[in-house]
């Protein structure tokens, strides 16, 4: 899809720099107001920092560097009994926070932007499922989601919850532990895990894992797929909350960039796409998209 003829080239630069202290939010909200007047039809890309209004930690600090270890390998877990007993140990401590989390501003407003018909599809990075009980409805998990487990050997799918409910059984006395939690359910827990009971499929005895796409995995083809082809349709992106750090939500900027569609960026610190970015906006996202909402 060509882009909106009304909007200017990238050479006119209509749309300045920020600097490093955050944007008013009057003043970002004006910006990007603007922004999605001249491209109405926005594929959005959201990241943690969508969620951290609603108690879920995100894993970097306004730099785009690591605030604490980085989340389970596939490979690890996947490869080594005790990576699994600790991840879920660690999750009956964390998983908790990410199942009580309630959708906050951020969700409702970018429902919103759905409900006017600027989003054609929402694809987000974050496995907490916070967009869809928001209102959300065209929405593309892309890391997948935390609220299910599937076995690896077979397929069986259950409810996170229910795994957990057999691992308190198995492990009682993991009952008593807290901690600080991280995004993804798993937890700041150093304890002695090499006791713990994991809890494996009940239909074939296989490895449980959260159908979620662990650090080190791919991205399964197909969504990726589905996110391009909505970006190709789209007159720009929207990137939200994320430092595009992880190559999965990065390489849409990318094609983004190659295709000739405008980026806005709307994030509290850098992101990887800062170089190739159209509109970045350094503000804070709950109030800017309050205000965006009411300049539409």
């Amino acid at each position: 899809m060509s882009l909106n003829h009304q909007a200017p080239s990238k050479t006119q630069q209509p749309y300045p720099d920020t600097a490093s202290a955050p944007l008013a939010v009057d003043e970002a909200a004006e910006r990007l107001s603007k922004f999605i007047r001249w491209h109405p039809r926005l594929m959005i890309l959201t990241g943690a920092g969508v969620s951290t209004d609603s108690g879920i930690p995100d894993y970097r600090d306004q730099q785009g560097a690591w605030k604490r270890r980085q989340p389970v390998d596939h490979r690890d877990f996947m490869g080594s009994a005790s990576t699994r007993q600790r991840y879920w140990g660690r999750s009956l401590v964390g998983w908790p926070v990410i199942s009580r989390s309630q959708p906050n501003a951020a969700h409702a407003h970018l429902a919103e932007l759905e409900r006017r018909e600027h989003s054609g599809l929402l694809v987000t990075q974050n496995v907490d499922r916070l967009h869809q009980r928001a209102g959300s409805q065209n929405v593309l998990d892309l890391h997948g989601r935390a609220d299910e487990v599937i076995c690896m050997q077979c397929g069986d799918r259950s409810e996170r919850q229910a795994v957990h409910e057999r691992c308190y059984e198995l492990n009682p006395a993991f009952r008593q532990y807290r901690a600080e939690t991280a995004p993804d359910g798993d937890a700041d827990l150093e304890v002695d895990f090499n006791a713990f009971r994991i809890a494996d499929c009940l239909r074939c005895g296989g490895i449980l894992k959260p159908d979620v796409v662990f650090f080190g995995d791919n991205v399964p083809k197909e969504r990726v797929q589905r996110a391009a082809d909505a970006l190709e349709c789209s007159d720009a992106l929207l990137v939200v909350g994320s430092s595009l750090m992880v190559y999965s939500g990065f390489r849409f900027c990318r094609y983004a960039h190659e295709w000739g569609k405008p980026i806005a960026t709307l994030n509290l610190g850098r992101t990887r796409a800062d170089e190739i970015t159209d509109l970045k906006l350094h503000a804070r996202i709950g109030e800017t998209l309050a205000a965006v909402i009411a300049h539409l």
